[in-house]
């Protein structure tokens, strides 16, 4: 064929590339402006024929009346050329995708220009064998399929790029264009016996980012030299999100192999992404970035819109942005402490793809923080008179049932690190100080440090001390600052005079055996819970006392069980007398539950207004069942389920499951009322 207006003579030729169903079946082929079409370009040996300038106009391969033009001017020129030449049959509308710059706005062309590439095959073998023959491990394990299947379908690397600094390109020029490449100019000199009258330029180029990041385990450790860093080659662990799995992992480990002969790290933890707490990538063109050190110290809701919407790149979404913000955070970001920040990481490194990330959980750890601070000020002023010398022996079963607990936790902690489950070490964390630690432990021990027995009371206060020095040294990787700060005032008392936690060592189980007291003590918990669970359905205020705790036994060691644990049952229940009997309850005005063999009752005459309580519940249950029927309906609705994101629809069922729960309770408790009634 001969092409109209530039007169050249181009060929037919036949490609699987073509969809013969889409327009006339025949299209036409640009090897030097189309990635797809290059390639059929290659395939069909056609000639590749760049027609642009670097700034983007018509160069001298096109007719004289095209050059110097803008691209887009020059399509408009050209149809009308065509059609005064009789060429032009119609022009017709439709949609493709076109690349489009983010910072422009402007239409990406691809342009044919000299670039380095590097042979890949032979590095890749190897690379692949490292991890197939464990020399390299993945955790998670799946991560090594995306490995593989980049190395084994990996294409010759384009090394050169076109940015203003970088490691220069090693390539040297004389004033023919002949190339010499060497570890500088005087080496290519030297290599290639270059005389100083031959005028050299440097390539303007420089190494892709990724070659120079593949060279960092150990061109940082001062390699090629053989230095005393290098010893520290190869490291133990790299740490890194998925999405560079092929970008960053596989070259180091390729570069490492064949520059060292060694595996640049032994194992590698491959993390999930942070994305906002709609799940959607954190990016300044969406203008839902949050700087962490915005979470540690805070920000006004102005200074956090200027930040998000001032030199954006598109200016048209400043609008939208500032709308959200102003949504999401109306009263800005609050302080929350590096310590809160650094757990919630923590916690939330799931084995996922994706993390999104909430404000509130950082808020509900930044309280967790509060929490370790106030339970360790309690503490030291319960062991304002510990002695070091003091006897240890004969540990009370609530000694016993915190060493137990705390050998449980070193042990799941131990486990995790090995697996990498850094959230589920932080989970194990918080159980144990929040709940065991201080919830439990520190309202057990209260009783212990009021009583006059001075040795019963200095056992307790080691007990106490060396937990919270346990925590402190657990919780100190994830939360470095405030258990520093804690252990300064800890760690003297113990003797210890180790001046910060890092040069601590990490705890390990205490030896003995301190399962003798942990029945008990469950015991006890299962029957202090059920009392504050009859206050809770009862609406009761948890700081209300109630007159009597009754108990039915049936044998006499349950009896001596309970006289044992009196002060503990009845201080940790808010309750004034505990009455032993061996008759089940008959009041109407009193709720019961069974824990085990004991039947536990709470009167509840004259602590509640049972009619008007029974009409709150009868209001509470009306409003959720109508609530329950309108989210009912739209689950029923096909129109929603088809139209709705799957997010929001499994939203709305959870809420659905949460409010049938929520009425069974309401039930229950109304049910309980009735009785009262009666």
């Amino acid at each position: 064929l001969r092409l109209p207006v530039t007169g050249r003579e181009i060929p037919i030729i036949a490609d699987d590339y073509v969809d013969p169903d889409f327009g006339t079946g025949a299209v036409k082929i640009t090897p030097g402006h189309d990635f797809n079409d290059h390639e059929v370009g290659k395939r069909h040996d056609l000639p590749l024929i760049n027609i642009l300038d670097p700034d983007g106009t018509l160069n001298e391969t096109v007719p004289e009346a095209y050059r110097g033009l803008d691209s887009l001017i020059a399509r408009q020129q050209l149809l009308e050329e065509l059609e005064a030449q009789g060429h032009l049959l119609k022009t017709e509308p439709y949609s493709h995708q076109v690349p489009i710059c983010e910072r422009s706005g402007t239409v990406i062309q691809p342009l044919l220009t000299p670039q380095w590439f590097m042979a890949m095959s032979s590095l890749a073998e190897p690379a692949i064998q490292a991890v197939k023959k464990g020399d390299i491990t993945f955790t998670p394990a799946n991560w090594s399929k995306t490995y593989y299947q980049w190395l084994e379908n990996i294409q010759d690397w384009c090394l050169s790029r076109q940015l203003w600094w970088g490691h220069s390109i090693p390539a040297w020029y004389d004033n023919e264009g002949q190339v010499y490449v060497g570890q500088s100019e005087a080496h290519v000199r030297e290599k290639y016996t270059l005389s100083a009258s031959v005028d050299l330029r440097q390539d303007n180029d420089v190494l892709d980012t990724w070659f120079s990041s593949a060279l960092w385990p150990f061109v940082t450790l001062g390699w090629p030299e053989n230095t005393d860093r290098l010893a520290f080659y190869p490291s133990s662990v790299l740490v890194t999100g998925f999405d560079i799995i092929f970008f960053w992992v596989a070259r180091m480990v390729m570069m490492g192999l064949k520059l060292t002969g060694k595996v640049p790290f032994k194992e590698i933890y491959i993390t999930g992404l942070i994305r906002d707490s709609h799940g959607q990538k954190m990016s300044k063109s969406k203008g839902n970035v949050l700087d962490p050190i915005d979470l540690i110290q805070g920000i006004s809701l102005e200074d956090l819109l200027n930040k998000r919407c001032h030199a954006m790149m598109q200016p048209q979404m400043r609008e939208k942005i500032a709308k959200q913000t102003r949504q999401a955070f109306p009263e800005g970001i609050a302080a929350h402490g590096t310590d809160a920040l650094r757990f919630t990481f923590c916690a939330l490194a799931s084995t996922g793809r994706d993390i999104n990330f909430e404000l509130g959980r950082l808020g509900g750890y930044r309280n967790f923080c509060n929490k370790l601070w106030n339970a360790s000020r309690y503490v030291m002023m319960q062991t304002e008179d510990f002695r070091t010398d003091a006897p240890m022996a004969d540990l009370s079963i609530f000694d016993q049932w915190l060493y137990y607990q705390r050998n449980a936790l070193i042990d799941e902690l131990h486990k995790q690190f090995q697996q990498y489950r850094f959230d589920l070490i932080a989970h194990a964390l918080y159980e144990f100080t929040w709940q065991i630690f201080c919830d439990w432990g520190l309202e057990f021990t209260k009783i212990t440090l009021n009583q006059s027995d001075p040795k019963q009371r200095a056992r307790c206060q080691h007990t106490l001390l060396t937990i919270l020095a346990d925590i402190l040294r657990a919780l100190h990787p994830i939360m470095p600052f405030i258990t520093d700060a804690i252990w300064a005032q800890v760690g003297p008392k113990l003797g210890d005079d180790t001046p910060h936690l890092l040069k601590s060592t990490y705890p390990q189980n205490h030896v003995g055996d301190f399962s003798q007291g942990s029945a008990d003590v469950e015991t006890l918990q299962a029957l202090i819970s059920a009392v504050r669970s009859m206050r809770s359905d009862a609406q009761l205020s948890p700081q209300q006392f109630i007159d009597i705790l009754t108990v039915k036994y049936s044998t006499q060691d349950d009896k001596a069980w309970l006289h044992r644990y009196e002060p503990w049952l009845l201080s940790l229940s808010k309750c004034r007398t505990l009455a032993l009997t061996t008759e089940s309850p008959d009041d109407q005005e009193s709720m019961s539950v069974y824990v085990d063999e004991l039947l536990v009752s709470i009167e509840l005459s004259g602590l509640i207004d049972v009619e008007a309580e029974w009409q709150k519940v009868q209001t509470g249950i009306a409003k959720l069942e109508k609530a329950m029927q309108q989210m009912q309906r739209k689950l029923d609705n096909p129109e929603f389920l088809s139209n709705a994101p799957e997010a929001i629809v499994a939203k709305e069922k959870q809420k659905l499951a949460d409010d049938q729960q929520s009425l069974q309770q309401l039930q229950s408790r109304q049910h309980q009322l009735e009785q009262m009634r009666k």
